[in-house]
């Protein structure tokens, strides 16, 4: 890698050319499909070669290189590389989100396991919990749980410690999280008593109020990346929907394996509606609630 990296030299890209018609041709598709799957976990298929073009265009566009391969060489080999990651995570991830997308998830959450949770916590003298938003998006997921904290559980148990930790892998959307400015479609399905009571309007935007963003830190992290992973620990409930979509099987073990030691015995995992955990872990305990099921770490 050291040879490689020596021999890499920014000055044999064409940086007046644009990217503008580039075709990804199958070697230059498997290249790159290899490095965003080592880099995250995530796969893409062969049918989804149109899909990788076209999201990489603008950026290729934007730094002036004149095909893929350069692109796939400037992530491996200049300075920047790291910084560039960034730029390409953002532009291979989907997120689509809203406030209170997945109400009977937020119902299971404060209805019933937080409840449980607390309960023996306070039996063992303990007094915090952990909830943690891991595929967070823009923040809508993390911050509709602080507000069902606050509004249905923080007086039922004035003595607890609520934590929430939001984390992405594009830096963007965490960008956005942090500074906690919406529009109208992240609030679509928000009560008009929640918009009155937590968000100030200002012309067509939405600014959450101080009291829920506070609750909740955001970060940026790679599931995939096992040193990360193992800061992340010591969770009671762990949302991660619509994340397992984006993996091949052995990455979906890997990254499940992953959330299952970062939650505390007893904890639950939500993911998506179009998720299972089927042929993935038999370490989860399933467990049905009302219109939704979670998965229990016993």
């Amino acid at each position: 890698m050291a040879q490689e990296s020596a021999l890499f030299n920014l000055n044999n890209f064409n940086l007046s050319a644009p990217a503008k018609g580039l075709e990804l041709s199958q070697a230059s598709f498997e290249a790159l499909r290899k490095y965003i799957y080592d880099s995250c976990g995530i796969y893409f298929q062969d049918n989804k070669k149109y899909l990788l073009e076209s999201r990489l265009q603008k950026r290729i566009a934007f730094l002036g290189l004149d095909s893929f391969d350069k692109y796939l060489d400037y992530l491996k080999f200049n300075s920047k590389s790291f910084e560039e990651r960034k730029y390409l995570y953002e532009a291979i991830t989907i997120n689509e989100t809203f406030f209170f997308r997945n109400q009977p998830q937020l119902d299971a959450m404060s209805q019933i396991i937080l409840p449980e949770i607390i309960s023996a916590k306070m039996k063992q003298g303990k007094n915090k919990i952990r909830i943690w938003s891991a595929a967070s998006s823009s923040g809508e997921e993390a911050y509709s749980a602080a507000i069902t904290i606050i509004e249905l559980l923080k007086f039922k148990f004035p003595g607890i410690e609520f934590e929430i930790v939001g984390t992405d892998i594009n830096y963007a959307v965490i960008d956005t999280a942090q500074k906690a400015v919406y529009k109208d479609y992240s609030i679509r399905n928000t009560s008009a008593y929640y918009i009155k009571k937590y968000f100030k309007a200002n012309n067509n935007t939405y600014e959450l109020d101080p009291s829920i963003k506070n609750m909740v830190n955001f970060r940026l992290l790679n599931l995939f990346d096992d040193m990360s992973m193992k800061a992340m620990t010591n969770f009671d409930l762990i949302f991660c929907a619509n994340v397992l979509i984006y993996f091949d099987n052995a990455s979906k073990i890997r990254v499940v394996n992953h959330l299952y030691n970062s939650l505390n015995k007893g904890g639950y995992l939500f993911i998506g509606y179009s998720e299972t955990l089927h042929g993935i872990s038999k370490a989860f305990k399933l467990v049905s609630f009302p219109k939704t099921i979670g998965y229990k770490k016993e």
